[in-house]
């Protein structure tokens, strides 16, 4: 990196400096100088807190280390551990009941309940994608994935698979908005008269069973399209008969198009490669056109330049004449670091600053951009900014946050709480004192999610001197996991957070998976769930499905007097106590974990790919990203310090699994072999994961990815 450049005792890498002074103020009122003297104010004030803030962590976790370690072997007490816990400040007592008072939201966040994208900003295709995401072909998510039985026959249009996704879609409108007699499958035709909406079937006229869900039409004559609503959402019919798909329909049918991510994270945090200016220029850049609605990506498909932008606004008119305007995107969410990583973007006093300071100050910066609009498609028309805050350890670490984008929101001129805060509750001592870190955001919350990855990643860390771990398989199926995945949804909605914010949970890892997808991840919804991570448009449109079969709202109501998860369960570890595997078992979990572990490292250090689908030792392609690294490195970890494996073995396994994996990635030219030298900064990295893990704060994987990925840069 070239020499820092002086910006109000501040020193700044040049390519940060231009990205502010060229890219981000301008069309704003607020100057250089005050930016960076606002800036350089709010580090001297905040950072000595982060730093604090963070020794508390490294103290407490050694406290509980030796604890632990001291009675290893003994039979688990759960109520001493409990004791203990609450004797260093770990567990906190709970305050009287409370109700979030977070300022009005947009209806995506506050009160619709829909699929949520989480995608890699530093991408700007897939950011792009991922606003865009908002309105989906219902065909074409059957018709390309596994969601149908068989694959389509011949590179042309199958009219046969085409058949399959027109029956599934009619039976999804059969359920969704069904007529009042007959089935969407048998219609000719539909008209509007007075406003009514009703279809044909063997001519005869039958109305909706709720004539309320005809919420409006756009076009005119043959090519036009019907929208329709239920549980929040719409769904437009377009219609075509000059099309091949709506020629085949007798109501000339083409497509049945969802509302579908409603809302879409753009992801600074787990799922890209950020280690330097360069790096976050390139994702503050994305995020920026985002705001400022000028985002747009080139590329070459089929031999053609095509270019990507943000979709326009939808326009209906409604049943009574007036025109109705629907968002044709996503509302965007930012999810800006964590505490504890530091960038040489940034040096305060020759030394570096807290990223997640830095992602505060210009995130919240370039949504201005959004904010100051009069016209035209808003990300937020409500006037907010959504910011998602992840890897926070407990309600101090939560009003820290609130503190810090309080600071933020004072030096740009906004008001109190604009800035809203998505709590990630994927630590052990947030989901242990989960109503008490709501209560430190209660002015801006808007969000609450299980990461049950990182989660799991947290909790094989804070256990680590307890004893050896279950497989990593059976962890999911260890009690404390459900009791974590009901108490967030338990805190929630006794804080108050229906129809102000949203209850989320985590990802589905298999993209390839549809059907599977579509048969398990009805669970979100029906545990109470706003929302749920999917990872690519098609998967949005076809989860979206599932908030059409499930009442949210209606469910949450229900689920209020219902007892409280347990905290005994919540806080029993996974441990496998005196249970003995044979050789061949241990074996191939060093196996699986090892291959999981190079598969991602090995883009994440050599290309800086943050988030892909990396297939597994069995080949099935499985959404990666450091939550997923973060378990399989722990995991290994404690299965060393225990004695379940050796060094030995893992060296051994490394190398087998290096070779494997680069047989896996022999398609791509810009892959670098790891065999036969296991020598690179990726392979060492790797390495470096598995038998540094235990020492690694909260067991975190950045650090050592962020100094090899430099390494790999500078070669």
């Amino acid at each position: 990196m070239t020499a820092h450049l002086p910006r109000a005792g501040l020193q700044v890498a040049p390519a940060l400096a231009d990205f502010v002074e060229n890219r981000l103020l301008p069309g704003l009122t607020l100057s250089p100088d005050a930016f960076w003297t606002g800036f350089a104010a709010l580090l001297n004030d905040l950072v000595p807190e982060n730093r604090r803030l963070l020794a508390v962590r490294d103290e407490m976790q050694a406290k509980i280390d030796a604890w632990l370690a001291a009675r290893r072997g003994q039979d688990w007490d759960n109520a001493a551990w409990q004791d203990f816990l609450r004797d260093i400040g770990y567990l906190l007592p709970e305050g009287p009941e409370f109700t979030v008072e977070t300022t009005p939201s947009d209806p995506e966040i506050s009160s619709l309940a829909g699929p949520q994208l989480v995608v890699p900003v530093m991408n700007a295709r897939f950011a792009l994608n991922a606003a865009n995401a908002r309105w989906g072909s219902l065909y074409d998510a059957l018709y390309g994935t596994d969601a149908l039985p068989g694959t389509p026959a011949g590179k042309g249009f199958d009219a046969a698979r085409g058949a399959q996704a027109v029956a599934w879609a009619a039976d999804f409108l059969d359920k969704a908005v069904p007529l009042a007699r007959g089935s969407h499958a048998d219609v000719t035709g539909y008209a509007i008269n007075d406003g009514t909406l009703t279809a044909t079937i063997d001519g005869a006229a039958v109305a909706l069973a709720d004539p309320a869900a005809f919420a409006g039409t756009a076009g005119s004559g043959a090519q036009h399209s019907i929208l329709l609503r239920h549980n929040g959402l719409h769904i437009e019919l377009v219609f075509d008969p000059s099309h091949p798909v709506g020629a085949a329909s007798r109501s000339g049918l083409r497509d049945v198009v969802l509302e579908s991510a409603l809302t879409a994270i753009q992801d600074c945090e787990d799922s890209v490669a950020a280690v330097d200016a360069e790096d976050k220029v390139l994702a503050y850049g994305n995020w920026l056109g985002l705001m400022k609605g000028d985002l747009s990506e080139s590329f070459e498909k089929g031999g053609k330049v095509l270019t990507r932008r943000l979709n326009a606004d939808r326009r209906f008119t409604a049943p009574d004449g007036s025109m109705l305007t629907l968002p044709g995107r996503a509302v965007l969410l930012v999810r800006n670091v964590g505490h504890l990583m530091t960038t040489d973007a940034v040096l305060l006093n020759g030394e570096e600053v807290p990223e997640g300071l830095m992602d505060a100050m210009i995130t919240v910066t370039a949504a201005l951009h959004d904010l100051q609009k009069t016209e035209g498609p808003r990300n937020s028309r409500a006037g907010s900014v959504y910011v998602v805050k992840p890897k926070m350890h407990g309600p101090e670490e939560a009003a820290f946050a609130d503190r810090s984008y309080a600071r933020v929101e004072a030096l740009l001129g906004l008001p109190f709480g604009t800035v809203k805060l998505g709590l990630m509750d994927e630590e052990r001592r947030t989901s242990a004192n989960l109503r008490e870190c709501i209560r430190a955001l209660k002015d801006r919350i808007v969000f609450i999610n299980t990461g049950f990855l990182d989660r799991t990643g947290d909790e094989i860390h804070t256990v680590m001197q307890a004893g050896p771990v279950l497989p990593k398989a059976e962890i999911k199926d260890a009690v404390w996991l459900s009791a974590y995945e009901a108490g967030n949804v338990d805190a929630g909605l006794a804080t108050g957070m229906q129809g102000k914010g949203q209850i989320g949970k985590g990802m589905w890892a298999k993209p390839d998976a549809m059907a599977e997808m579509l048969g398990t991840k009805i669970g979100h919804p029906k545990a109470g769930a706003t929302t749920a991570w999917v990872p690519s448009p098609t998967a949005a449109t076809l989860h979206a499905t599932h908030y059409h079969q499930v009442n949210v709202a209606a469910l949450q109501d229900s689920l209020k007097s219902r007892p409280r998860a347990s905290l005994d369960a919540l806080m029993t570890p996974p441990l496998m106590g005196r249970r003995n595997l044979s050789a061949e078992q241990i074996a191939r979990e060093i196996d699986l974990n090892c291959q999981s572990i190079l598969g991602y490292v090995v883009r994440w250090v050599d290309q800086g790919i943050g988030c892909s689908k990396v297939p597994d030792i069995d080949d099935v392609a499985l959404m990666e990203d450091r939550a997923t690294l973060r378990i399989s490195a722990q995991f290994l970890a404690n299965w060393l310090i225990h004695g379940i494996i050796t060094e030995a073995q893992v060296d051994e396994s490394l190398r087998r699994m290096a070779a494997a994996v680069d047989r896996q990635n022999a398609g791509d030219a810009a892959y670098l072999p790891m065999a036969p030298g296991f020598d690179g900064p990726a392979f060492t990295a790797a390495r470096d994961l598995i038998l540094k893990g235990a020492a690694q704060p909260s067991g975190y994987t950045e650090p050592l990815l962020h100094a090899w990925r430099r390494v790999a840069k500078s070669n």
